[in-house]
């Protein structure tokens, strides 16, 4: 072999070498980006249910009034996992938000008279007296059974 060849396949052994070890490492950066991504949707995860527990909480507590836990708890449990939002035992969330997403909310709510306010409170009596028990059954199912316990979520 000539001098200018093994020089040259020397050369070429070494690019070899270098652009192997580049793309090692570019690799190694993408295992990185995706073990931060899983982990920062762990994360997510596990706060939302934490937020799930502390709403089917105060839900069961009376700290929050029914139609509004409903609505909070539809819509994180669409955050959550859409799968367990559409398990029979949480329709009664799904029926109460689909009930009630005509009312206006925040500034709009405040800007209706009174006998339009007065109107859709009424409305909210006759869901939370049709609903409140099984709205309650379906958060306790969440807190015993379908979320990760407290200890677990961490």
């Amino acid at each position: 072999m000539t001098p200018l060849a093994l020089v040259l396949l020397i050369g070429a052994l070494l690019l070899i070498l270098a652009l192997g070890g580049y793309a090692l490492y570019l690799w190694r950066r993408v295992w990185r980006n995706e073990r931060a991504v899983a982990e920062a949707q762990a994360q997510r995860h596990a706060a939302l249910a934490a937020d799930l527990r502390v709403l089917a909480s105060s839900l069961l507590d009376e700290q929050l009034p029914l139609i509004e836990g409903a609505i909070r708890i539809k819509v994180l449990l669409d955050n959550y996992d859409s799968a367990l939002g559409q398990d029979p035992r949480c329709q009664v969330f799904q029926l109460l938000f689909e009930a009630t997403e005509q009312v206006p909310t925040h500034a709009a709510w405040k800007a209706l008279d009174k006998s339009e306010r007065r109107r859709h409170e009424a409305s909210f009596s006759a869901l939370e007296l049709q609903h409140k028990a099984e709205a309650r059954r379906s958060a306790r199912w969440l807190l015993d059974e379908a979320l990760p316990k407290a200890n677990d979520a961490a």
